[in-house]
């Protein structure tokens, strides 16, 4: 388990599903015919002394190295979070305006460091490694930290960790792979705070947007995955015990995670509710209720929470907000009903289901 961003695939995420189709078959496709791997080669000194400005492209989209393809599409799968969040068009507009940026960044970096160890570096490590490394900066900031278990008692395990370490090993695959990762992350903290408006200026068009919703889309869009079949319609024995046993991470995790909060000298940060424990799952509100605790102070807990209401009455601005994130109109009407219409709680809760 990467983060807390729901089992349903590559679902609501074309874009994230065809970088991850196509670019790792061009690396396979290279790997099995070397002689054309030259003209993938991210050189710098080609690009600035032999003018073959065509290597920017060619050099920045295709991984040369198979461990550097598999853990930038390691990394790429589990940011698909973002295209579901923010949509299709604003996803693809970060990828291609944190993909300029990095490409002078580049260069700048390089100058840089010739200037001041008096080293030319002539190569730099091929793929779309800049823009992922960009992600990690709304990554950061955007995705709640939750505590999952500690190592020796002292080192939290959380559910971002992972990801860094799937990071740390993309870092240290090549020599100059630092340079391309602080490019990286120097275009997504510039892009992300919209610095000199750059969100206004490098952007996918929307007339490209909708020839890519009605050509593409169709090919690479994942079907909706059915989380509403009863385990004894069809379910078989492997299947069942599946998803007992998720159940039981998510029970575990939730007691983990709730014994860390009353040991937290600190408040938490918003957003980091485990939502399963203020209230049942969605789509089996009302058949399943949770029995009643025996603790006195348990319910004394639970008293304090407001009440659920399936006929709520719920806003239709948000319901179009949660729509536009990626999220059906039925989960966005029983997400908000169920977190008494408050936006952050029923995106949060969509988010990590």
């Amino acid at each position: 388990m990467f983060t807390t961003t729901g089992s349903r695939g590559l679902y609501k995420a074309p874009l994230c599903k065809g970088l991850l189709l196509v670019l790792n078959g061009l690396t396979v496709m290279l790997t099995l015919v070397p002689q054309y791997q030259d003209l993938f080669v991210y050189s710098l000194q080609d690009v600035a002394h032999r003018h073959q400005v065509w290597r920017l492209l060619c050099g920045r989209l295709i991984c040369l190295d198979v461990k550097d393809s598999f853990c930038s599409s390691l990394l790429i799968y589990n940011f698909r979070i973002f295209e579901r969040r923010f949509g299709t068009r604003k996803f693809a507009s970060f990828l291609l305006g944190t993909w300029f940026l990095s490409a002078l960044v580049d260069f700048l970096l390089t100058q840089a460091f010739q200037y001041l160890f008096e080293y030319e570096v002539e190569e730099l490590p091929a793929g779309l490694l800049a823009p992922v490394f960009a992600l990690f900066v709304p990554f950061y900031q955007s995705i709640p930290r939750m505590p999952v278990t500690q190592v020796l008692g002292h080192i939290h395990i959380t559910n971002k960790t992972l990801v860094y370490i799937v990071g740390l090993q993309l870092l240290t695959s090549s020599p100059f792979m630092w340079l391309l990762a602080l490019s990286g992350l120097i275009s997504g903290g510039l892009y992300h705070s919209n610095v000199l408006w750059l969100q206004r200026i490098l952007f996918v068009p929307a007339w490209v947007s909708c020839v890519g919703k009605y050509t593409l889309e169709p090919l690479l869009s994942s079907s909706q995955p059915n989380d509403e079949t009863p385990l004894g319609m069809g379910a078989t024995l492997d299947i069942q015990r599946q998803q007992r046993m998720d159940l039981l991470d998510q029970q575990l995790l939730l007691q983990q995670y709730n014994e860390a909060r009353r040991n937290a000298r600190h408040r938490p940060q918003t957003g980091l509710l485990q939502w399963t424990g203020l209230f049942p799952s969605l789509r089996h509100r009302g058949q399943n209720r949770p029995p009643a605790q025996a603790h006195p102070q348990a319910q004394t807990h639970q008293s304090t929470q407001p009440p659920l209401l399936e006929n709520s009455p719920v806003a239709e601005e948000q319901v179009a907000l949660l729509v536009e994130m990626g999220f059906s109109r039925v989960d966005a009407l029983e997400a908000l009903r169920a977190s008494n219409n408050d936006i952050n709680m029923a995106t949060n809760f969509l988010l990590q289901h």
